[in-house]
């Protein structure tokens, strides 16, 4: 595509490489604090991981939908791919090395980050292909405002509600009553149903972004900083009312990592788009199959969970022969795990990018 801006395929590469590394970790008994999810209000730098791919998600939409007409053949094809998208989500679900090669319907978690993405993907589709942009912020605010107001003010059974890891959540309640025991965690799922609603909205952010890329703007760079850091103080500021929580997609959660999605793919621009500096190509070759990365990465490496080798598994016992030594730290071999696999998986991209192999899911 001529208009092609190169930033946003080094942003979106860049994510998923980050996805696979603080989910690929040597051993979760020992990891860098900044490669952990916060425990449960605040957030790290892992936080932003997948706020930001839904971000640029919405940023995609518009180069892909700009000058698509919302009728019947593009509504297909938008729900082709959500579907595709949610499919190999519930595939990783439900895979397991026992024959059938399934699990029982009853131990399959139905929500997962696939299925968000194809969840956000397609209402952030249809949203924009509908409305222009003033009524797409109005929108966002609605839905910000309103997910605020249902998580603080509605009642569980009588009994108030409350933002912690509890049962008067009405999240976490939500997802218990419709998914039962097919949840992340007995009492919360971080791709539950209720927080899809502001999810969808990181993706309406990211739209925006892309609406300003794409226009005839000058000084993008200057607006995408000053849109960043506005939305990081709302977002900051809100978070004394409505906590900064990624499990939970607070609205304060989604201005923040909205916040410094603007601002590093302001910088990315600004060297390669602006300046035209040649940096991250790995990051591009990822970032063209996305995807297809990111799902051959999880599924490899839930196969290397199951397959058991002595009293541990095929993941366990690489880790332990190649990584673990005495000069040092537990944490260190289990970042350089991670690096390893992150450094396959782009060599995997890089491969497909030169035959030019492009996976469209």
């Amino acid at each position: 595509m001529k208009d092609r801006i190169l930033s946003v395929d080094i942003f979106r590469g860049a994510t998923i490489v980050l996805m696979i590394l603080v989910n690929t970790p040597g051993t979760w008994s020992a990891v860098y604090a900044p490669f952990l999810h916060a425990k449960w209000h605040g957030y790290t730098p892992t936080d932003l991981v997948f706020p930001f791919f839904l971000f640029i998600v919405g940023t995609s939409i518009v180069f892909a939908y700009k000058n698509k007409v919302a009728d019947s053949n593009t509504y297909k094809k938008i729900t082709i791919r959500t579907l595709k998208l949610i499919g190999l989500g519930l595939f990783l679900g439900a895979f397991t090395l026992s024959f059938p090669f399934f699990k029982d319907f009853a131990d399959i978690r139905f929500p997962g980050v696939l299925q968000r993405i194809g969840v956000v993907f397609f209402f952030a589709s249809i949203l924009f292909l509908n409305f222009n942009w003033k009524t797409l912020v109005g929108i966002a605010i609605f839905f910000l405002i309103g997910y605020w107001v249902l998580m603080t003010t509605i009642p569980v059974e009588g009994v108030e509600s409350t933002l912690d890891r509890a049962p008067n959540n009405l999240a976490n309640w939500l997802d218990v009553k419709v998914f039962g025991t097919h949840n992340y965690k007995a009492d919360y799922d971080p791709e539950g149903l209720l927080s899809t609603i502001p999810s969808i909205v990181s993706s309406l952010l990211g739209i925006f972004t892309g609406l300003i890329l794409t226009s005839k703007q000058e000084k993008k760079t200057r607006i995408l900083i000053g849109v960043g850091g506005a939305m990081l103080i709302i977002g900051h500021v809100w978070d004394i009312f409505f906590p900064i929580n990624k499990a939970l997609w607070t609205s304060s959660f989604v201005l923040v990592t909205a916040g410094w999605a603007n601002l590093v793919l302001a910088l990315i621009y600004y060297l390669t788009d602006v300046k035209g500096i040649q940096f991250g190509s790995i990051f591009r070759y990822a970032g063209a199959n996305a995807i297809v990365v990111y799902f051959l990465s999880s599924f490899i490496s839930k196969i290397m969970g199951m397959i058991k080798v002595g009293d541990t598994s095929l993941h366990g016992w690489l880790f332990n022969t190649v990584y673990v030594h005495d000069f040092m730290s537990m944490q260190l071999s289990s970042l350089l795990y991670g690096l390893t696999v992150v450094t396959f998986y782009c060599l995997l991209a890089y491969i497909l990018y030169q035959r030019r192999l492009f996976f469209k899911v």
